[in-house]
């Protein structure tokens, strides 16, 4: 018998997927923004264009956009209202449900689209909460969106691969297990890039998720549809993962929160993924979200339910709140950022270096000691990982797509929508070979390891202790036009090296702010093509986001280091533009 056809496959699943978006909230074209309306933020909660969401709902939905040092609002906000019983789990998940299905008719960030069971999980938390008075669990009500490879019992998990589609999974990840027990309610899954290995986000099932600040933008990669959904406020918490910045990147582009966790600290069991058995470079599960509270409570929800006694995988490392209040950082007193203001192979664009100078003034305003941070070996760093993921990654994509004929994607540029863009193979390595590149990454570790150790002498931090955090660009770029996204050694670097890293969003470019600036030398040819590749109206209201970069297994510090920063660029953007 002859293999399906891919597109065959693909065409059913679009029509299935189609057929998930209840009818009566399909908006009509001729009330869709036009393809030259790029800035789609604001269309949700348009009554005369948009229409569908309730006062309530916008109310619902926008609850969660500002983080816990701003009183009465957050996700602690939303979650306090469902606890008391002001809002109803249902009526919440209602509300997200919409304003998912009104980002994805304008950006086409999801995958699988399952309301009506939401509800009903949905209806039977209100049930419990009714007949006992208690809550489930700290998330209890909190609808959560979920990256497309996080396993649901009974959805499919294509991954953005025709050869996954009609596969359905017995069980849960144990994430969403641990997510259900804590009274999380998911809905949809998003979208991602075919083989998750792009930092953007295309396949050939679901196609191409926009950006939704900057619909000529990319959304990064490869949790691209997370990204988005939650930048359009129709997620209060999504699941993205992260082997070179797919958490960060998606992110930062899109104007959210998002925090990359460090190898097995996140349960990753049974989810699916590319390069299964490569594990000396781990993809790591981590939270999207509108602010850094709800990072925060994902986080110490997770290690409430002892996920190493689940995954076996996972460390034994519960929840500390004494690191997360800095004590060994002076408690959070006058702390030391450094500041990566660029790689040393490619120096970012004025909008990512308004950011940095932006964050400096803020926390030097605030207290804290800034000082250079000076890059040893980033190239050679993520040199290995690069060659650790090519060392099967061209056999592993071929076997899953050889079994319907699908193309391997190449590009993820327009080009690719239109013809088939197969990549060059790139030939593997023995396994001495390779060991003797996991080899190289380890005493690179070590080394980096020793500089930022010694960083108390050579940056003169003032503290006592080396640097408490490097506050670093995201990318050398905002969030590139779609196939542009070509240099991830920002983010990168951080997993090579395995150090926790929160994005926080700073500010967004702007044509007259952001003027391109004269250059005539350049650090290589890369650096001379970033800064050619920059034009200002080109990126009109991207985003632009910072990583606060911690070490190993540091997220509870990177988290309280995190609103430390965020605090600080509220207070100064306040003096800045005062309230009347």
């Amino acid at each position: 018998m002859a293999p399906p056809n891919w597109r065959d496959l693909v065409k059913e699943k679009r029509e299935r997927q189609q057929a998930t978006i209840p009818k009566e909230w399909i908006i009509l074209p001729e009330k869709l923004p036009s393809p030259e309306e790029l800035n789609v933020i604001g269309f949700p909660e348009s009554t005369e264009r948009c229409g569908l969401l309730t006062p309530r709902e916008i109310e619902i939905t926008t609850i969660v956009k500002k983080g816990k040092h701003i009183g009465g609002t957050g996700v602690e906000a939303l979650l306090k209202k469902i606890r008391e019983g002001e809002w109803s789990a249902v009526e919440v998940t209602l509300a997200y449900s919409k304003r998912a299905m009104v980002a994805h008719q304008l950006v086409n960030c999801l995958t699988e689209i399952f309301i009506e069971e939401a509800l009903k999980r949905a209806q039977a938390l209100d049930d419990h909460l009714k007949r006992t008075g208690q809550v489930v669990g700290p998330l209890h009500g909190l609808p959560v969106s979920l990256k497309d490879q996080v396993n649901l019992k009974g959805i499919e998990s294509t991954m953005g691969y025709a050869s996954w589609i009609g596969d359905y999974p017995e069980r849960n990840a144990v994430l969403a297990d641990i997510l259900e027990s804590l009274g999380a309610v998911f809905y949809v899954k998003t979208n991602v890039a075919q083989t998750l290995m792009w930092v953007e986000t295309y396949n050939h099932i679901f196609g191409r998720t926009v950006n939704p600040h900057n619909r000529s933008l990319t959304s990064g990669g490869s949790s691209g549809g997370e990204g988005a959904l939650v930048a359009m406020l129709g997620s209060p918490l999504g699941i993205g993962s992260d082997v070179g910045g797919s958490i960060r990147i998606p992110a930062g582009f899109c104007g959210v929160y998002g925090l990359r966790p460090s190898y097995s600290r996140v349960p990753y069991s049974n989810c699916r993924n590319s390069l299964e058995g490569q594990d000396s470079v781990l993809s790591v599960m981590g939270p999207i979200a509108p602010s850094i509270s709800a990072i925060k409570l994902f986080m110490q929800s997770i290690m409430s339910k002892n996920p190493w006694l689940k995954d076996p995988l996972v460390i034994r490392k519960p929840w500390n709140e004494g690191e997360y209040h800095l004590a060994e950082h002076g408690h959070g007193r006058s702390l030391c950022f450094a500041i990566l203001w660029d790689d040393g192979i490619v120096v970012p664009h004025p909008p990512v270096k308004r950011a940095l100078e932006d964050v400096k003034s803020a926390l030097i305003a605030a207290g804290h000691n800034v000082v250079d941070w000076k890059p040893i070996k980033h190239f050679e760093i993520c040199q290995t990982i690069l060659d650790i993921f090519n060392a099967g990654a061209t056999e592993d994509y071929a076997t899953v797509c050889s079994a319907t004929g699908e193309p391997v994607i190449g590009s993820m540029g327009l080009e690719v929508e239109t013809e088939d863009d197969t990549p060059k193979e790139v030939p593997g390595i023995s396994a001495y070979e390779l060991w003797q590149v996991q080899k190289t990454r380890r005493d690179l570790r070590q080394e980096y390891m020793d500089w930022w150790n010694s960083s108390e002498d050579w940056a003169r931090t003032g503290t006592g202790r080396p640097v408490d955090a490097i506050i670093s660009p995201l990318a050398p770029y905002a969030a590139p036009p779609h196939g542009g996204n070509t240099y991830p050694l920002y983010t990168a670097v951080w997993n090579a090296l395995d150090y926790s890293a929160l994005v926080i969003p700073v500010t967004n470019v702007h044509p007259v702010k952001d003027a391109r600036v004269a250059r005539q030398e350049f650090l290589n040819d890369l650096d001379r093509m970033n800064h050619e590749a920059y034009h200002p109206q080109v990126f009109k209201d991207a985003p632009v986001a910072i990583q606060v970069v911690g070490r190993t297994l540091e997220e509870e510090a990177v988290i309280g280091m995190g609103e430390i920063v965020d605090k600080a660029l509220d207070v100064q953007n306040s003096s800045l533009f005062p309230r009347l």
